[in-house]
C-alpha cells in the first residue's frame, strides 16, 4: 500500500477573515479567538480528502492526533494510522516539524500538508527536500509554490502521485512575507528554500511574482480609470495590494497596506475592516469590491483577502466585482486563468467565465476566471 502522510496546521487561515493578516504566534492567535475568528483549515483538509478517499483501501495514511489530521480522516472514512502527541487545542509550529520528521522516517510517499506559508516554511525546516510534499492552501497569505491551486486540486494531484500517473517532479519555492520590507510600506516576499511537489501545473500554483519593471504608469493609470467611473452612493471596498493602494492615494485618503478599505462617495469610510464589518457596511445598500491579480499566480480572491469572504461576496453582485491588474502582471500568468480560492464551490463555479480587468486609464482587457 502507498504510504501518504498528513498534517493540518489547526489555527491556519484564523486571521483572515477578521483582518490580522495571518495567525502566527500566540498573542495573534488570541486576537484572533477573540474576534470570533473560526478555524479554516479543517474544512479545506477535508475538501481534499475527500478526493482521496475514492483510493482510501489503497492506502495507508498516517497522521498525528486529533485536530493535526485524525479528525479529518476519520470524517473522510479512513482508518489512519495515528502517530506521535499534542497537547489539544494547544499545538506549536514544533508539532508540525515533528511530525513532518515522523512522517518521513516512516516513508511516506507523500506529504500532504494544510496550512499557509509558515506552515510551509515548518515543512522545509524540518524535512527539506527529503520527502515529496503537497500543500492544501489554508492560510492567509499563501505566496509559495508549493501550494495546490485549491483543496479539491491538492487531493486530485496526491491521487495522481500516489498511483502513479503523477511521477515527475520540481523544485517549488518556499516564501513568506519580508517583514522588514512590510515596515517599509511594501510588499515583498522573500525565498526561505525549496520543497520538492509533484510537477503539474494544472494543479499547483506558481509562485508570487513582484511587480514588472514599467508597471508603474500602468497602474496610476488604473487608479485613476477606478476613481474617474466611482458612482455616488455605492460603497467601493478596495481590497490589499500594491496595486489597488494607488487608487486610494488618487483619493488624497489613507490606506491599508495589507488590508480592505471601504470608500462611499470619495470618502473614507472605514479602514482595515474585516469580514464583520463588511457583513454591517454592505447590509441593504449597493456595494463594488475592487481586487487585483497576485503576480505569477492568478488568484483574485482568497488568496490575502479572505475579509471578502463568500457571505460578503454574496452580498455583491458577480458585475460589481471589479478587477484590476496591469497587462505585465496578465503577461506573468502565460495564459493561465485567474483564480478564485474562497472555500464556497458553488461561489467559486458561479464566478467563473470570462471577467473585464481594468488594465489603464480606459483600458480594459477580458480574461477568463477559473477554479
Amino acid at each position: 500500500m502507498k504510504k501518504l502522510g498528513l498534517i493540518v496546521n489547526p489555527i491556519a487561515g484564523m486571521g483572515g477573515r477578521v483582518g490580522l493578516k495571518g495567525s502566527d504566534g500566540p498573542a495573534i492567535l488570541h486576537k484572533a479567538r477573540e474576534l470570533g475568528a473560526l478555524p479554516e483549515s479543517p474544512s479545506r483538509a477535508v475538501e481534499a480528502l475527500r478526493a482521496v478517499s475514492r483510493i482510501k483501501d489503497q492506502v495507508e495514511l498516517i497522521t498525528y492526533p486529533r485536530e493535526m489530521g485524525e479528525y479529518e480522516a476519520r470524517e473522510c472514512g479512513f482508518a489512519p494510522t495515528v502517530v506521535g502527541s499534542i497537547a489539544a487545542g494547544l499545538t506549536t509550529p514544533e508539532d508540525t516539524m515533528t511530525a513532518a520528521r515522523e512522517m518521513t522516517e516512516l516513508g511516506v510517499g507523500l506529504l500532504l500538508f494544510a496550512g499557509g506559508d509558515g506552515t510551509a516554511r515548518d515543512i522545509h525546516d524540518a524535512v527539506g527536500q527529503n520527502v515529496l510534499a503537497l500543500g492544501i492552501p489554508a492560510g492567509v497569505k499563501v505566496h509559495s509554490a508549493v501550494y495546490a491551486v485549491n483543496p479539491k486540486s491538492a487531493g486530485e494531484l496526491a491521487v495522481m502521485s500516489l498511483d502513479g500517473r503523477a511521477s515527475s517532479m520540481r523544485e517549488a519555492e518556499v516564501m513568506d512575507i519580508d517583514e522588514e520590507a512590510f515596515r517599509e510600506g511594501m510588499v515583498a516576499t522573500r525565498l526561505y528554500g525549496y520543497l520538492r511537489v509533484p510537477d503539474d501545473r494544472r494543479f499547483v500554483q506558481s509562485g508570487k511574482s513582484g511587480g514588472a519593471q514599467g508597471e508603474s504608469e500602468a497602474v496610476l493609470g488604473i487608479a485613476s480609470e477606478i476613481v474617474r467611473k466611482m458612482e455616488e452612493d455605492c460603497l467601493y471596498i478596495i481590497g490589499p495590494g500594491t496595486t489597488t493602494r494607488p487608487i486610494m492615494e488618487e483619493l488624497g485618503l489613507e490606506n491599508t497596506l495589507l488590508g480592505v478599505d471601504v470608500v462611499l462617495n470619495k470618502r473614507f469610510v472605514a479602514g482595515d475592516v474585516n469580514e464583520r464589518d463588511l457583513l454591517a457596511l454592505t447590509g441593504g445598500r449597493r456595494a463594488k469590491i475592487v481586487v487585483t491579480v497576485i503576480g505569477g499566480q492568478g488568484h483574485i480572491l482568497g488568496r490575502g483577502n479572505q475579509q471578502l469572504s463568500p457571505e460578503v461576496i454574496r452580498q455583491v453582485s458577480k458585475d460589481d466585482i471589479i478587477v484590476v491588474a496591469s497587462m505585465e502582471k496578465l503577461g506573468s500568468l502565460g495564459g493561465r486563468p485567474l483564480l478564485v480560492d474562497t472555500g464556497d464551490a458553488e461561489l467559486d463555479q458561479a464566478l467563473s467565465g470570462y471577467t473585464k480587468v481594468t488594465v489603464d486609464f480606459n483600458s480594459y482587457a477580458m480574461h477568463r476566471v477559473g477554479i
